[in-house]
């Protein structure tokens, strides 16, 4: 260790700590002979510490000090020796208080404590009688032990008193709020052996902290010496405010669809069978709709607010296909189960309810990042909940060339690969259907997204003409456990304040 490197590294607070160390080591008498504020010598002594030049050692003590009643009663006098000192001659209870001015508390005390001491005398009749004992008298000439207490220096350490005092201040502490005992903390330091070279070593007091502007135009800096700055120093650790992990990707991911020219679409989170299934060509009677799949909404369990007329598209082309050369599903489509109300299952009900909407714009793309809801069991990689983001492009002419250019795209975008493959797959509402697949850099082939060219029997009916779009539909969470480096879906939404700090946030 150089200590003359150690003495250039202290900084104005440590200098004028550590000079006077070797005189006064306890907490409070440091901060009387500096002159610095508590917080200021309690960081000097714990960057001392960190330097090894000093041992910090800390303990406790129990200080007694007067308490709210204590304070009154060194002015005015214990309850007791007014009371005695009312006591010219034998009287009752009540002409006693009256005298002394005593409430019916500080009567009962009274009286509890002159009978121990002996001090008076209580005759019982029909009324009770108090006179004043010759050791009554003798305490009001010489005093109450607890009025001596009470006169005393306050605060004392519980240590410095004797017998007799503590004696007195355990009875004093049956009382109400005469006295009161509180835990100090005390902090002392003392030096190490490299302190103790330290010590015989100049510390200098004329060391420069910083540049300023003025000391650079006047060149005040010149011929002066800098102090050391210790980088390595181990220093309490910020934790600044910052973003969700999991918000943060969403975020990312957003900025990302905006950037590439998408508009975003919105929808609720309480959707209809209708806009949820229905209107996507898939048949009441798929699997999908088992009851262990989706959530229904038990109150109200119907909508009133569906456009009656998509709704007649939609039958006709689950019955019959819809003028589109399709057959349709060929089987008697329920009304009344089209308006139930359902937790939303999957991203696509949006892009449903855009293409029916009057705001849809040929040519045009989309996408939602949207919250669904499946039944599932919650573990390491499935939670009852999930986040998606999906959209399409709508445009003539648009064709399955141009979504495999835009899976491309994707991967490159969310996986960061220009390795992908795109595998024949099924969904009710796109034919041809396909899976994207993205080789991540750390976790190898990954199921990215679900896509293909949405059918007529879903497009006509909603659009009103046939034109093809291309769409497509991402599991956001498991993605954002590969950008993250989670293991478990759950810690994307953890309220582990320990795992919040740690976390990679993108």
């Amino acid at each position: 260790m150089d200590i003359k490197k150690l003495a250039d590294s202290l900084n104005p607070v440590e200098r004028k700590v550590v000079k006077v160390l070797d005189n006064f080591n306890s907490f409070n008498d440091i901060i009387k002979v500096t002159g610095l504020k508590d917080v200021e010598v309690m960081r000097a002594l714990q960057w001392l510490q960190n330097k090894n030049i000093i041992n910090i050692k800390e303990g406790h003590k129990e200080i007694v000090n007067l308490d709210e009643n204590g304070f009154a009663y060194l002015k005015r006098g214990l309850p007791e020796r007014r009371f005695l000192e009312a006591l010219g001659k034998p009287a009752s209870i009540p002409e006693l208080s009256k005298k002394a001015g005593l409430s019916n508390d500080e009567i009962t005390v009274s009286l509890g404590a002159l009978k121990s001491k002996a001090a008076i005398e209580i005759k019982k009749g029909k009324e009770i009688i108090v006179s004043i004992t010759d050791q009554g008298k003798y305490l009001l000439n010489n005093g109450f032990p607890e009025e001596h207490f009470l006169k005393e220096m306050f605060p004392k350490e519980m240590n410095s008193l004797n017998a007799e005092e503590k004696f007195v201040l355990d009875n004093l502490r049956k009382r109400k709020k005469i006295v009161k005992v509180e835990l100090s903390r005390i902090i002392n330091a003392e030096f190490t052996e490299t302190g103790k070279r330290l010590l015989k070593e100049k510390i200098d007091d004329e060391l420069i902290e910083r540049i300023t502007t003025s000391s650079l135009k006047t060149s005040a800096w010149k011929g002066k010496k800098f102090r050391r700055f210790d980088v390595k120093i181990n220093v309490p650790q910020i934790f600044a405010g910052r973003k969700q992990h999991y918000r943060s990707f969403l975020d990312e991911v957003r900025l990302k669809f905006i950037a590439l020219g998408f508009k975003e679409m919105n929808g609720p989170i309480v959707e209809t069978d209708f806009w949820d299934m229905d209107a996507l060509f898939m048949p009441q009677f798929h699997s999908a709709r088992d009851i262990h799949q989706g959530y229904y909404i038990k109150e109200p369990k119907y909508a009133k607010d569906l456009p009656e007329e998509k709704v007649k598209h939609i039958k006709a082309a689950h019955e019959n296909g819809y003028n589109t050369g399709s057959k349709g599903w060929r089987y008697d489509f329920d009304i009344k189960r089209t308006h139930r109300h359902i937790l939303r299952t999957h991203d696509t009900s949006i892009s449903a309810r855009t293409l029916a909407s009057r705001e849809l714009k040929i040519p045009g793309k989309y996408f939602q990042i949207s919250r669904c809801f499946r039944y599932d069991i919650v573990d390491a990689t499935h939670l009852p909940d999930f986040n998606q983001v999906g959209g399409f492009v709508i445009e003539d002419g648009i064709n399955f060339g141009h979504l495999k250019s835009l899976l491309r795209m994707f991967a490159e975008e969310f996986a960061e690969t220009d390795e992908i493959r795109i595998k024949p797959s099924y969904f009710p509402f796109t034919e041809p259907s396909a899976e994207l697949q993205a080789k991540h850099p750390e976790f190898g082939w990954i199921e990215l997204a679900g896509s293909g060219i949405f059918r007529p029997e879903l497009v006509k009916p909603l659009v009103g003409k046939e034109v093809p779009v291309i769409a497509w539909g991402i599991g956001l969470d498991r993605l954002a456990m590969f950008k993250l480096g989670i293991n478990d879906i759950r810690q994307l939404f953890s309220h582990d304040l320990e795992f919040l700090r740690n976390v990679k946030v993108i």
